[in-house]
């Protein structure tokens, strides 16, 4: 049951992209845009960015086109498709996630303009000199999820407070949000007499070794980290947890709605709009350094109460009063 939300959506449609040289010759500006995923995996937040794109007042195949380029989830790739991008002389870089990503897209131009969507602090990650005022040729959205850490270890705490050994899930090839978490939630933790033992995934190879390992440490919980890797395997992290009876919480919505325990972070798919619309104003001459860093107003906590019961976990009422969505 929903009791608000970060950011609504409006219907938006899905055209055919035309061919980028096309585009150019009829003079229709051509969008960049950088996925550290794959088009499947990324469905859902395309399709919200092309809603805020069309409320800006713009569809694809029809007034602009875009140019993809997918690293498939390997992080290295990102520096050369962005280069690729640039030589296709495109109006504007959009990158929906992945703070490797924008920094790919920064490193490749410092002249056509970027709109990024990303979870941590973009002044922190050099991406920008200001929130107010981003200066340069950058500017975009921040769901601030990789400061929640925090958060999330304590109502994880709340809800099993005999757990006493905790993982933090990382990737270590986004060391802009993995460096991060790995020093905020174990200082968090120590506060709460919780041991956390940090451990790596990269690739879904890293999977089952990661839960087998927490068995090992006998974890009785684990916080996944705000990676746009881990986010996309929301379905495979959330069915792994329950198998291995592991409570769980993600900042992301994506994993509670898959069969995760929990989620505590923003709107992945809000976020993503917020990046379209962006896009919109900058493609009518807006400049990015006079659009200010778009922030969450609500950090949204959903319950998985069929998990809860699959895993044998009582949720206080307390708790379940607090929740912004209780899936049954």
């Amino acid at each position: 049951m929903h009791r608000r939300e970060f950011i609504s959506l409006l219907c938006g449609s899905v055209t055919v992209l035309p061919d980028i040289a096309r585009a150019q010759q009829v003079g229709m500006p051509v969008i960049g845009f950088l996925g550290s995923e794959t088009s499947a995996l990324w469905k859902d937040r395309v399709a919200a960015f092309r809603k805020g794109l069309k409320e800006a007042g713009f569809i694809e195949g029809q007034n602009v086109a875009i140019e993809y380029r997918w690293a498939e989830g390997h992080n290295e790739r990102l520096p050369t498709l962005a280069a690729e991008l640039i030589q296709k002389q495109v109006s504007i870089l959009v990158v929906l996630g992945g703070t490797s990503s924008a920094l790919a897209a920064k490193d490749a131009t410092a002249t056509i303009p970027v709109v990024f969507r990303i979870a941590i602090d973009p002044v922190q990650s050099g991406l920008v000199t200001s929130l107010n005022r981003p200066g340069g040729n950058i500017t975009g959205v921040t769901t601030m999820g990789a400061e929640l850490g925090s958060k999330q270890l304590e109502l994880l705490h709340e809800l099993v407070p005999a757990a006493s050994i905790v993982a933090l899930l990382i990737n270590p090839t986004n060391p802009a949000i993995a460096q991060i978490q790995s020093k905020e939630v174990p200082a968090a933790a120590a506060k709460l007499g919780i041991d956390v033992h940090v451990l790596n995934a990269s690739t879904e190879r890293d999977f089952e070794t990661i839960f087998a390992r927490m068995s090992e440490l006998r974890a009785g919980g684990l916080v996944i980290g705000a990676d746009t890797f881990l986010n996309a395997r929301s379905e495979q992290l959330a069915t792994l947890a329950v198998r291995n009876a592991i409570p769980s919480i993600s900042p992301y919505q994506e994993f509670a709605r898959a069969g995760g325990l929990m989620s505590y972070g923003a709107s992945i798919s809000g976020a993503s709009r917020e990046v379209g619309i962006y896009t919109g104003r900058i493609l009518k001459g807006e400049r990015p350094a006079d659009l200010p860093i778009a922030q969450p107003t609500l950090f949204e906590f959903v319950i998985n109460l069929n998990s809860a019961k699959a895993l044998g976990i009582s949720v206080a009422p307390t708790l379940l009063s607090r929740a912004d969505e209780v899936i049954e």
